[in-house]
């Protein structure tokens, strides 16, 4: 985690129990979060297992189903729910003044990179 943090929405822009998708140049997208109690977590906008949209998927508690086969994934650690199996890359986020920001440095960072976080 750097000190460089970009705004990136209003936590009131992600809908409860819903997501908010960045768009990235040339790499996967990351899709943003927002709990039943306005914590919000941002993964890499792809599941570990057949690459679904997690955007797409139903957000419960401090996990989201994927819209493809119902994996549960942690917003917090980005990993599936035994017995799948499988991570997905999390991004650093900061909450202030209700302005959600994520880390620049990480969402800069190679997809090689990224995908090996």
């Amino acid at each position: 985690m750097s000190n460089q943090w970009k705004v990136i929405c209003k936590v009131t822009d992600i809908p409860v129990l819903g997501s908010r998708v960045v768009n990235r140049a040339d790499k996967p997208n990351v899709a943003i979060f927002r709990n039943s109690e306005d914590k919000v977590f941002a993964l890499l906008d792809r599941c570990p297992h057949k690459g679904g949209p997690l955007s797409q998927g139903i957000v419960f508690g401090e996990r989201v189903a994927c819209p493809l086969h119902n994996w549960s994934i942690g917003l917090d650690n980005g990993c599936a729910a035994a017995p799948d199996e499988g991570c997905t890359r999390t991004f650093s986020v900061k909450v202030e003044s209700g302005d959600v920001y994520l880390d620049v440095v990480e969402l800069n960072a190679p997809v090689s990179e990224a995908a090996a976080a």
